[in-house]
């Protein structure tokens, strides 16, 4: 075959996974139904965080292409889907990527391809939704082909661990879709960890981001009522972490952002409602907690600007930082995102800073400012809401008339106030 693995969907997850690929002599057809993202990475461009042009240009020239040709799928000896699973509507996975994926790859599977879906979804989608779909022009999994599933786990911005050395967990439809699956991964992967079938693969990834929904909603309560009993939490956390053993540090904030933690557990939960007609209360209840974190700060913002006689109406709040995670452009589902919404709504004129943010289409009303030194000066509270490296914390509270910290990392003073 013309290429060794097709990765559907080039963005967060399969462009890592192509380059990684690409590292090992493995030649790498990328497939994207996005031309302007098939273009530009022809092109030598990223539109990613985690690689820059170079990395793509290094990938192109060891054999890396995309394609929005379908066709070529055939070309392949493994096809890995790493398209979006955003939510529907009625709190489920929202499986149309992942459909449309199945369904142009079964018009060119043939004998003898491995089909690996990495897309965050639902248990038994990989057997009740995939498998149909690729067995009904007669091949079947297991015999014909093979089929597995492998959950992602890129961490956007993460200096430390990345797709070679993250460990790999794999479930196939068969022992034989396992082995397969496990195969290709431990070409450029360092440790492939076999689950014990495709429901346990996807249920692994659930379980990972529901105990981080879980833990970090435990935080985010105990962030209220520490406040309100004039208990420093962020100290408490530091000193609960010097345990050796039975404790991992979680941290407050202004909501939780990205596609994992607010998405994911959801899933877990959408399904155990749907299958066995009963809640799975802790995600549930984190869920909601978690989700009322910007109205909390708004409230606190309020709270902070009556001390100065001032009403949130008419004064002009400055958010630092308006992505999901520091130092990455991502802003999928941040949580500026709605207490920008919440403070325009109640009169507060909102300007923004974010040198990964040029253009912020969720909040049209928000003012983009670039000279930050004299936006903080000017502003009557300044929000500290993701914690760029670039930013001088303590020097920027020093400017302002006000400064609130939900992320704990301002040193105490008169104008600071921590969430």
């Amino acid at each position: 075959m013309a290429f060794d693995v097709a990765i559907i969907g080039l963005g967060y997850v399969g462009l890592p996974l192509a380059q990684e690929a690409s590292r090992v002599g493995l030649k790498v057809l990328g497939f994207d139904v996005n031309t302007g993202v098939v273009d530009a990475l022809n092109a030598g461009t990223s539109h990613v965080d985690d690689l820059t042009d170079d990395h793509i240009s290094e990938m192109i020239g060891a054999g890396f292409e995309a394609t929005t040709d379908a066709s070529r799928l055939g070309e392949v000896k493994t096809l890995v889907i790493c398209v979006p699973t955003p939510l529907a509507e009625d709190g489920g996975p929202d499986l149309g990527p992942v459909n449309a994926a199945v369904a142009t790859i079964a018009e060119h599977l043939t004998t003898g391809q491995t089909v690996i879906l990495e897309s965050t979804t639902y248990p038994g989608t990989t057997d009740e939704v995939v498998r149909p779909v690729l067995e009904a022009k007669g091949l079947t999994a297991g015999t014909d082909f093979h089929l597995a599933f492998s959950p992602e786990r890129i961490d956007p911005g993460n200096e430390t661990f990345g797709a070679k050395n993250t460990p790999k967990v794999v479930g196939g439809h068969t022992p034989a879709c396992g082995d397969a699956a496990e195969a290709f991964y431990g070409q450029f992967v360092d440790t492939v960890v076999r689950a014990k079938g495709t429901r346990e693969a996807e249920t692994a990834k659930l379980l990972e981001n529901t105990y981080r929904h879980i833990n970090i909603a435990l935080v985010n309560e105990m962030a209220r009522f520490c406040h309100d009993l004039g208990i420093d939490l962020w100290d408490v956390i530091d000193a609960a972490k010097t345990k050796p053993f039975g404790f991992q540090a979680f941290y407050p904030g202004p909501g939780v952002g990205g596609h994992c933690i607010p998405i994911d557990p959801n899933y877990l939960s959408y399904n155990v409602r749907a299958k066995l007609g009963y809640p799975f209360r802790f995600v549930e209840l984190a869920q909601e907690i978690n989700s009322t974190m910007p109205a909390y700060v708004v409230q606190r913002a309020q709270n902070i600007l009556n001390e100065d006689s001032k009403s949130l109406r008419g004064s002009s709040v400055l958010l630092l930082g308006v992505t999901y995670k520091p130092d990455i452009a991502d802003q999928r589902e941040s949580p500026a995102v709605p207490l920008a919404q919440q403070l325009v709504a109640k009169g507060a004129t909102v300007r923004y800073h974010d040198d990964k943010v040029e253009q912020w289409r969720a909040v049209p009303d928000a003012e983009r400012v670039t000279d930050l030194d004299a936006a903080v000066g000017d502003a009557d509270l300044t929000i500290l809401v993701q914690n760029h490296k670039g930013y001088d914390v303590d020097a920027l509270a020093a400017k302002a008339k006000r400064f609130f910290d939900t992320r704990g990392v301002a040193a105490d003073g008169e104008r600071v106030e921590r969430l």
